[in-house]
């Protein structure tokens, strides 16, 4: 259940330079299924609905939207007006998106488009094999982080779960997963789209699957502190990062405060203390829309 205006995390939308290998990845490693193909497009999910993941095809790499399901038609209607007293810039009073019967577009702090709409179409659910259940988080990490936080909370009503450090990272939800959207202060880039799925045995086939392509896991398995779930982390085609993960914390008190942790403590990894480098180099910008 959900106590605001957005019920669950909806799609995420990625421009990319090579669709066809962008797919390759979607649906051979990490398991999705097409669901529709359009001029320049197209459409993917885990779950039975019309999609969760999109690729549109560009000269650039880079977000094209970020999908977010409104509870419902008085919910997506408080959304539209509190995006009009923000004053930002509304791309479109239609869904961008195939498979939703209302929507709008418009564009967030930071040029991050967010596509918010109600009504996704049903998918025929594919043959039980690999792949996850369902897309669950995002990951992305803004130049002014408190103020995506705070316009997160007043916008769609996003709740704290977890803060870290002086400003340095937020996470944040909008149904009882404990984030739906995770904030760490950066330089303005998308860090990775992430898909649920049953147990951590499936982690280790994704690193076998990646293994036999000649690719490899950039970090993972690891068991976050913020979150405490497993995962297991890729960098697509697109230079987006996915990850895979499973046992992420429910909260089912929508008042629980926010857990605080310090910046230098161990929120990321409680197996180690140990990371890549370059784990936060990884990512793609937003892209300039033009409607």
């Amino acid at each position: 259940m959900s106590w605001g205006l957005i019920s669950e995390m909806g799609h995420v939308a990625i421009q990319t330079t090579d669709l066809n290998a962008s797919v390759a990845d979607a649906t051979d490693i990490l398991g999705l299924r097409v669901t529709e193909r359009t001029d320049g497009g197209v459409y993917l999910a885990a779950n039975a609905v019309h999609h969760e993941l999109v690729y549109v095809e560009s000269s650039r790499n880079g977000i094209h939207s970020l999908g977010l399901i409104a509870r419902d038609g008085d919910a997506l209607a408080e959304v539209r007006r509190r995006a009009a007293a923000e004053n930002v810039q509304i791309l479109s009073s239609r869904p961008l998106s195939a498979g939703v019967a209302d929507g709008f577009a418009f564009v967030g702090p930071e040029g991050w488009i967010f596509e918010v709409y109600t009504g996704m179409a049903p998918a025929e659910a594919g043959p039980l094999s690999f792949g996850p259940d369902r897309y669950g988080h995002i990951n992305f990490h803004p130049v002014d982080v408190r103020g995506m936080m705070l316009f997160l909370s007043r916008v769609f009503d996003f709740r704290l779960s977890d803060v870290i450090g002086d400003d340095f990272a937020y996470f944040m939800r909008c149904n009882p997963d404990h984030h739906g959207i995770a904030l760490i202060k950066g330089r303005g880039t998308f860090h990775h789209h992430a898909w649920q799925t049953q147990s951590v045995g499936d982690l280790a086939k994704l690193g076998d699957r990646l293994n036999r392509k000649g690719r490899e896991l950039i970090w993972g398995p690891v068991r976050h502190g913020a979150g405490h779930n497993i995962a297991a982390y890729y960098v697509e085609s697109s230079g987006a990062v996915v990850e895979l993960y499973t046992d992420l914390e429910q909260i089912y008190d929508d008042d629980r405060e926010p857990v605080v942790w310090g910046q230098d403590e161990n929120w990321y990894n409680m197996w180690s203390d140990r990371r890549p480098d370059d784990f936060r180099t990884f990512g793609i910008p937003p892209v300039d829309h033009h409607f």
